[in-house]
C-alpha cells in the first residue's frame, strides 16, 4: 500500500501540480500587490483611500488627495521578492533533488550489481566441482549398470 502510494507521488505530475499550486499562489500575491499598489491608485483619482510607502503621487494637490493617488512600488516590489525567494525555495529543495531521483531511476543506478548470468553459474559450478574432485579422492559408488550387483 505504501509502496503504491509512493509510486503514485514521484510520478512527474504530481510533483508538478504541488510545486505549480506553491508558485501559483506565490504569484497571487504579486497580482494583488499589482492591482492594490498600480491599478488601485489609478481608480482612486476618482475616488479616496489612504496609502503610503516607497511610490509616488499621481496628484499634489491636497494631502488627502495625494494619499489617494499614491502609487505604492514598496509592495509591488515586496511581493515580488517574495515569490522569488519562494520559486527558488521550490526549485533547489523540491525539484532538483526530485528530478535526480527520477533521473537515478531512468538510467537505473540504483539497480546495484548485475546477477551473473546462467553461463557464469555454470561455469563456477564447473569450477568448484573440478576443485573438489582434485582434493578428494574418488569414493566408489554403487553402478546401477553393473550386473554383479
Amino acid at each position: 500500500m505504501l509502496k503504491g502510494f509512493k509510486d503514485f507521488l514521484m510520478r512527474g505530475n504530481v510533483v508538478d501540480l504541488a510545486v505549480a499550486v506553491v508558485i501559483g499562489t506565490a504569484f497571487t500575491a504579486i497580482v494583488t500587490a499589482f492591482t492594490t499598489s498600480i491599478i488601485k491608485p489609478l481608480i482612486n483619482i476618482f475616488g479616496g483611500a489612504e496609502t503610503k510607502g516607497l511610490g509616488f503621487s499621481l496628484r499634489d494637490d491636497t494631502q488627502a488627495l495625494k494619499d489617494s493617488t499614491f502609487i505604492d512600488l514598496s509592495s509591488l516590489i515586496n511581493a515580488i521578492i517574495n515569490f522569488l525567494i519562494v520559486a527558488a525555495v521550490v526549485y533547489f529543495v523540491l525539484v532538483l533533488p526530485i528530478k535526480k531521483i527520477q533521473d537515478r531511476r531512468k538510467k537505473g543506478e540504483e539497480a546495484g550489481p548485475a546477477e551473473p548470468t546462467d553461463v557464469e553459474l555454470l561455469i563456477e559450478i564447473r569450477d568448484l566441482l573440478a576443485a573438489q574432485a582434485k582434493q578428494e579422492p574418488p569414493t566408489p559408488t554403487m553402478d546401477r549398470r553393473d550386473p554383479a550387483i
